[in-house]
């Protein structure tokens, strides 16, 4: 049987005519693809038709694709029939020698899978049998290995309790020489620890006593150095003081004097007054006693003019 239905475009009044093109569309339709499947089928074999009956009349009915598919549907253009399914129910031929031949066919088929069913099924139990009786083999001979190596073990360890019991005294007495000289070593090891923490404590006191002793000397250093720049500067300020004392005693007079007096005079006078020489400072350049009397004087005579 087929499934089919008109597919035309409603708003097309041609494409609506087109539908009563063919009067008796079911008996063109049947006629059509019948002829289409006996083509089909008259290209095969009957074996091959018989295993794939249903794809080759689909092939036959709705042809293939670019991509080697069978497609969905078949289209008659000449009224717009769509056939998109076919319900393959039975096949069956015509002929009664055809259908003959097809059911003994059927039959060496039938027959054949029911022989081969059986010979998989005697040659799967020859198989588990083989199986069977090989993990009985392979379980046997485990079984003895394992009684061998028990047996082997067993030997070994009666070996091993004579070898203890004959060499019992020797082993005994070089496992306490051995712990008596791990005891020893240990006890070396230890002492040398013990010396190297005093060497360590006595060089760690030594370097103290020393940082000690060096921070003491800097801040003695320190101290004396302070009061002697303070002893420095107070004999600056009393020699400031003598000086400024002994300028205000000379006074303006006696530097005029001195200014005018020769350099014989002068000395006496300097010496009579305790000074052997001294000069005046503006804070930049020295300036000498008796220029700055000149200075002085010449300074005193503009003003007098």
């Amino acid at each position: 049987s087929y499934n089919w239905r008109f597919e035309l475009d409603k708003t097309n009044e041609e494409e609506g005519h087109k539908i009563f093109q063919v009067r008796d569309f079911v008996g063109h339709l049947c006629m059509n693809l019948a002829s289409k499947v006996r083509g089909a089928v008259a290209n095969v074999t009957f074996d091959e038709f018989h295993k794939t009956s249903a794809k080759t009349i689909r092939k036959s009915i709705f042809g293939i694709n670019e991509e080697g598919k069978i497609k969905d549907s078949f289209r008659f253009e000449d009224n717009n029939l769509v056939v998109f399914n076919v319900d393959i129910q039975n096949v069956e031929p015509v002929d009664d020698k055809t259908s003959d031949m097809l059911q003994q066919s059927v039959t060496l088929a039938i027959e054949i899978t029911t022989k081969s069913q059986e010979a998989s099924a005697q040659h799967l139990a020859e198989k588990k049998e083989q199986e069977a009786r090989g993990a009985l083999e392979r379980q046997k001979i485990g079984d003895e290995a394992q009684a061998e190596a028990a047996r082997k073990e067993l030997l070994q360890l009666q070996a091993e309790s004579a070898s203890v019991m004959s060499q019992g005294l020797a082993i005994a007495d070089a496992k306490a020489k051995a712990e008596a000289s791990k005891i020893t070593g240990k006890a070396e090891v230890t002492l040398a620890e013990l010396k190297s923490q005093a060497a360590t404590i006595m060089s760690d006191n030594d370097l103290y006593v020393m940082t000690e002793k060096q921070k003491v000397q800097f801040e003695h250093t320190k101290a004396k150095t302070e009061l002697e720049i303070q002893k420095a500067k107070e004999l600056a300020d009393i020699e400031n003081a003598k000086f400024g004392k002994v300028i205000d005693a000379i006074g303006q007079d006696t530097l005029i004097d001195i200014a005018n007096a020769g350099p014989e005079l002068q000395a006496k006078l300097l010496q009579g007054l305790g000074l052997s020489g001294f000069v005046m400072m503006d804070g930049n350049n020295p300036i000498n006693l008796f220029d700055a009397a000149n200075g002085l004087l010449g300074g005193g005579e503009a003003a007098t003019e």
